[in-house]
């Protein structure tokens, strides 16, 4: 996209996927391998986000939201700003090229994620540079975080996350407080290697990711 002239300073307009903070997760109620429990569930996370336009500010960086760099919250855009400005709301706290799929994952209390598209050298009027595609791992300069463990949200299911039921063969994230529309169903209770690691109690299985992929979860 081209770039815009405002008040005097140069800015760059991008297009974002923000990744919503609720995860939703596939649910397969059916036996499977590694020893699961009858009765059992396992879960895969899954992503899903909506579009929004931000625009950068000249002189915050050689990279567009690089990690510790801070962005604003608008209702339609997300802009990149000072962190000691009043309109910083959020930090970043990882930064990768490509997409969330073929790289690594974000820091565990990752509160969003922010999916940034591709911008060539040409594109750029104001001479900023080209800016490859990736994702920035945010997280909120202030409560709430609902990446934390019990949050209700964030882009990674994590140990002391709550589930529940969905009823269309999903499980989704919600809060361990019981505060939330949704009250929790399950709590993941403990990262596993193999599902055949979770303890007897284990009524659901939930793709984790990282090191210990296997999150055995048990009702609350």
């Amino acid at each position: 996209m081209g770039g815009r002239r405002g008040a005097g300073v140069a800015c760059a307009l991008l297009v974002l996927l923000v990744g919503l903070l609720t995860g939703c997760q596939n649910q397969s109620r059916a036996a499977g391998e590694d020893g699961l429990l009858a009765g059992s569930g396992s879960a895969t996370a899954t992503a899903s986000g909506r579009q929004v336009s931000p625009t950068r500010p000249a002189g915050y960086g050689a990279l567009f939201l690089g990690v510790d760099e801070c962005s604003s919250f608008g209702t339609t855009s997300f802009t990149e700003v000072s962190c000691t400005s009043e309109r910083a709301a959020a930090r970043v706290v990882a930064r990768h090229d490509g997409t969330m799929g073929d790289g690594p994952l974000c820091p565990a209390t990752t509160d969003f994620v922010l999916h940034i598209s591709e911008q060539s050298r040409t594109s750029d009027e104001d001479g900023d540079g080209a800016i490859p595609q990736g994702y920035a791992c945010m997280r909120n300069l202030a409560a709430p975080h609902p990446g934390d463990p019990g949050g209700g949200g964030g882009p990674r299911t994590i140990v002391g996350d709550c589930v529940y039921d969905s009823g269309d063969g999903e499980v989704r994230e919600t809060s361990c407080d019981g505060r939330a529309e949704q009250k929790p169903e399950y709590e993941v209770t403990k990262a596993a290697d193999r599902r055949t690691d979770c303890p007897l109690s284990t009524a659901l299985y939930v793709q984790l990711g990282g090191e210990k992929p296997v999150g055995c979860a048990r009702p609350v």
